[in-house]
């Protein structure tokens, strides 16, 4: 964990959705972040959850997250919602960034629910720096649309999608044809976000980045035994089909900070300094797995038949 941080500030922004403000216990600046950041969140039940950063990123002193009330999930949000209060202290990780903006000539922003919040601080960087761009924006209904107002205010160049009142949206209508400046930047559910991939297929490579709420279904080589050394220490460790990278560490005491156990959240990145991963989460994109110079230990394996770690 980097340290801690003070709740400032919580307030409902939709139906299900908290906004929370943090500032440093002290009132020291926080570390910077850029567009598409999180934080990782250490909560009193011991889990670590991860919330984009929507706030104004040239604010020194506070961060804000948006946090959606996941009703079947693992109980980390329905904690923040029922029990996190102003003046609370919550240990944190990061700032991290697995979603970075890139230069570009154009923005198209792809969002869906909660999957806004990432994209916020991205409009903006757009807005700033003068660069076109236009967002669809899509939810079930208006009112579980978080910072609605916020976006509607930014002009035509916004198309809010409720469900309740035009259906699904039409991702590839909206895009159009393969634009050769513009990059697409999408966040939401996996129905969404696979619509939008399957609309940039004809687009130019890199042209489409995504976050992911779940991991998405990877070519994978089949499993097979392989060993993980451990530079730091020379241990070699074992690990059989059935069995993660992140379980065989830790059945050998090594601690190493996860949350998802999905390969979404990229809590658990390590650096791999021999051998060929096998990536099988939805955090790395095409460049980064090329180099293969890191992996999500809760999910991908080996292609070969060893893999050093920075460990």
């Amino acid at each position: 964990m980097t340290g801690a941080l003070r709740v400032v500030a919580r307030c409902q922004v939709a139906d299900d959705v908290l906004a929370v403000t943090l500032a440093d216990p002290h009132g020291d600046r926080l570390p910077p972040w850029t567009p598409g950041a999180h934080l990782d969140l250490l909560l009193p039940t011991g889990l670590v959850r991860q919330y984009s950063l929507c706030g104004d990123r040239w604010d020194g002193h506070h961060y804000r997250i948006a946090v959606l009330r996941v009703i079947d999930g693992r109980g980390g949000s329905a904690w923040i919602h029922d029990h996190l209060r102003e003046g609370d202290v919550l240990p944190f990780g990061g700032p991290r960034n697995h979603f970075p903006m890139a230069p570009s000539t154009r923005y198209l922003f792809v969002a869906g629910g909660i999957g806004i919040t990432p994209l916020l601080p991205m409009i903006d960087q757009a807005v700033r720096s003068e660069r076109p761009w236009r967002l669809l924006y899509g939810g079930r209904r208006r009112t579980s649309m978080a910072f609605l107002d916020r976006l509607e205010a930014l002009g035509g160049q916004v198309e809010v999608a409720a469900q309740d009142e035009v259906g699904v949206p039409d991702v590839a209508a909206w895009l159009g044809a393969p634009d050769p400046g513009a990059t697409v930047y999408g966040c939401g559910p996996a129905g969404l976000l696979d619509a939008t991939a399957a609309a940039c297929a004809q687009w130019r490579p890199q042209a489409l980045r995504t976050e992911r709420f779940v991991a998405e279904v990877q070519d994978r080589a089949e499993d097979h035994p392989f060993t993980v050394v451990l530079r730091r220490s020379g241990t070699r460790l074992r690990i059989d089909p059935g069995t993660s990278v992140l379980d065989g560490l830790r059945d050998a005491g090594v601690a190493v900070l996860t949350s998802c156990r999905q390969g979404t959240c990229g809590t658990c990145e390590v650096a791999v300094l021999d051998g060929l991963p096998d990536h099988r989460d939805s955090v790395l994109d095409a460049v980064d797995r090329e180099a293969g110079d890191s992996m999500m230990v809760c999910v991908s394996r080996a292609r070969t038949d060893s893999l050093t770690l920075d460990l």
